[in-house]
């Protein structure tokens, strides 16, 4: 029986494409997004009382990973960089919403009403500084 042996740069570029790499850059969860789901338009764009609604179910259900503003709380990622208010669409966040990042200890909210999950996009997209 032979045995695979895996030079060590590709098995730190197989970790790095799975997210598993020690010190792997946060954000990797943004390759995966597909191009419909990247370009999908928030309904709630610009509501003040999505924002609003937006901010109660962040605080009840997000605010323990992700701090109460949005700041980061130990090894979860603050909400207001630059990754997520300039790099991620708004579909983008939808898609994470709904898909969750397990590997990086971001759950799946899929069983929110789509509705909810736009309102927490709506209030994530109104922390820009």
């Amino acid at each position: 029986m032979r045995k695979m042996r895996f030079a060590p740069s590709l098995l730190i570029l197989l970790l790095g494409l799975t997210g598993l790499a020690p010190g792997a850059a946060d954000g990797t969860w943004l390759y995966s997004v597909p191009t419909h789901e990247h370009d999908k338009a928030n309904p709630f764009a610009g509501r003040p009382e999505a924002v609003a609604a937006g901010r109660r179910i962040f605080e009840d259900r997000c605010a323990g990973c992700h701090g109460k503003n949005a700041e980061g709380h130990k090894k979860r990622p603050p909400l207001k960089s630059e990754r997520v208010q300039l790099q991620a669409t708004e579909g983008d966040l939808h898609w994470l919403l709904v898909n969750g990042n397990l590997w990086k200890g971001m759950p799946s909210w899929s069983k929110l009403p789509d509705p909810q999950i736009w309102q927490v996009v709506s209030y994530l997209k109104s922390l820009k500084q």
